[in-house]
């Protein structure tokens, strides 16, 4: 089955059994290794990804339902030359141990900034489920404070230089 849809901003058309899950044609057929695979049955997180903006766990998300829409991997979450704000921040936290399940947590992180730009620790926990193996939730938890202040500070430049 031919399947269309744009994939980090680019328009991509694969040729893969549509029961296939979105994981394996993200990392067999399109050649991306950054998503993860943890558990198989969307528990762990280290395969989430962004569909039309929205964290999901690709591991089980039938590829034939991605038709039309845009998916964004770990590759496509920042600009070619700057990192996302998440990605800057786990990067100063010194977030990542072994570093397995990271990009899984940056995509949820990034798909609960997008929606609550300033979360509580309670609303971090409630939000990001994702697993760590190693244990660096705290570091997490800090990082994702860090980024939320990255965007807030990238926010009031944009609106500065508006002004100007």
């Amino acid at each position: 089955m031919k399947i269309s849809f744009k994939l980090n901003g680019n328009d991509k058309t694969i040729d893969i059994d549509g029961s296939t899950p979105l994981l394996w044609a993200i990392r067999d057929k399109i050649g991306l290794k950054g998503t993860k695979f943890g558990c198989g049955i969307a528990q762990c997180g280290a395969c989430t990804i962004h569909i039309d903006g929205v964290a999901v766990r690709s591991c089980i998300y039938p590829t034939e339902m991605i038709e039309g829409k845009s998916v964004t991997t770990i590759e496509g979450i920042s600009g070619e030359e700057n990192l996302h704000p998440v990605q800057q921040a786990w990067v100063e936290e010194v977030v990542p141990q072994c570093g397995y399940c990271q990009s899984g947590f940056i995509m949820a992180t990034a798909a609960l900034l997008k929606e609550n730009p300033n979360p509580t620790d309670d609303e971090i926990d409630e939000s990001i489920r994702n697993i760590c193996r190693c244990g660096t939730y705290t570091r997490m938890r800090k990082a994702i404070h860090r980024a939320a202040e990255i965007n807030l500070k990238q926010a009031e430049d944009i609106e500065n230089d508006q002004r100007k």
